[in-house]
């Protein structure tokens, strides 16, 4: 029996500490935030502009921002495509041929959000449907800080807006 407290105290320590420590980086560093607009489409989206400071130029289509953090570790990117043939979410995340193993997905008339794993990363996806464009955002980032990441991809996904083009 006492063996048994003893390994539920040290647990429980265990999870104070890591609440601590988890609690003590969040307040160390807060987050600077900023408004990005695509230009071409008027799509806004808050940005962390303290955790992605480099800029890696133009999406691989479309109209938009890659943006990296200083190490290379996450990357963000804001898209604006056209959507020439009217595709509901459902028909056009069908086009994109998303993996099988989607860990998270949400589908309605206006929006898709597919979350999974990839390698030691997760990837997150969201995209805002509008009458011309499909404004995305695109967010990579390590697994193993899941928790640190969580607000930060909510608000981002969140702030997501059209301007109805």
């Amino acid at each position: 029996m006492e063996r048994e407290e003893n390994v539920m105290t040290l647990r429980c320590n265990f999870i104070l500490l890591g609440l601590v420590l988890s609690s003590g980086v969040a307040a160390a560093q807060p987050i600077g935030w900023s408004k990005y607009s695509v230009a071409e489409t008027g799509a806004v989206v808050d940005i962390p502009t303290s955790i992605f400071t480099e800029d890696a130029g133009k999406p691989p289509s479309g109209y938009g921002r890659h943006l990296l953090t200083s190490d290379r570790r996450a990357d963000l990117t804001i898209q604006s495509v056209p959507n020439v043939t009217g595709d509901s979410p459902a028909v056009f995340l069908a086009k994109r041929n998303p993996p099988a193993n989607i860990v998270y997905k949400r589908v309605t008339p206006r929006f898709f959000v597919v979350s999974s794993f990839r390698g030691v990363n997760i990837w997150y996806n969201r995209c805002n449907f509008s009458q011309r464009f499909v404004d995305c955002i695109l967010i990579n980032y390590p697994a193993a800080e899941k928790r640190q990441w969580d607000g930060v991809v909510t608000r981002i996904s969140h702030t997501l807006a059209s301007n109805g083009s």
